[in-house]
């Protein structure tokens, strides 16, 4: 595992640290995870999943699957944490990590026009709550 501090944080201080994991496929992560914000704010949380194959396993017909999640404060809207699964993780939870260094919220992502055909885009394309944890930490599905 490679773990990357990150600078001077603006008053974002759940965005610490930035890592990847050597693994095939990657991981890779920034911010909070789900237990993380859990424990660590008072309200309520939004979570947002996606699990897909991309476009260019498709075309190449392998079947290996991405996975990202988003983890976002209900009442500010901002993004608390991002992890990824997949090719490319690294270099995309990168870009993902200067976004919540900056306090980027959920609508900032929903506004960003994703570039297509790529995985990345999906980050800015995750419109549907899989999940709302109550600030008891019991989660409420929505599936």
């Amino acid at each position: 595992m490679m773990v990357y501090p990150l600078p001077n944080c603006i008053s974002n201080h759940f965005v610490s640290f930035f890592s990847w994991f050597c693994s095939i496929p990657p991981l890779s992560v920034v911010g909070l995870s789900e237990e993380q914000a859990i424990e660590q704010t008072k309200g309520d949380l939004l979570i947002f999943t996606s699990t897909f194959n991309p476009m260019k396993n498709t075309i190449s017909g392998r079947q290996e699957k991405t996975v990202m999640k988003l983890v976002v404060d209900a009442e500010t809207d901002k993004v608390l944490g991002a992890s990824m699964c997949g090719p490319d993780a690294p270099e995309i939870i990168q870009g993902i990590a200067i976004a919540l260094k900056c306090g980027a919220t959920k609508a900032q992502f929903d506004s960003t026009v994703g570039i297509h055909p790529s995985a990345a885009e999906e980050f800015v394309t995750m419109r549907t709550v899989t999940r709302r944890v109550t600030g008891s930490g019991k989660p409420k599905t929505n599936l």
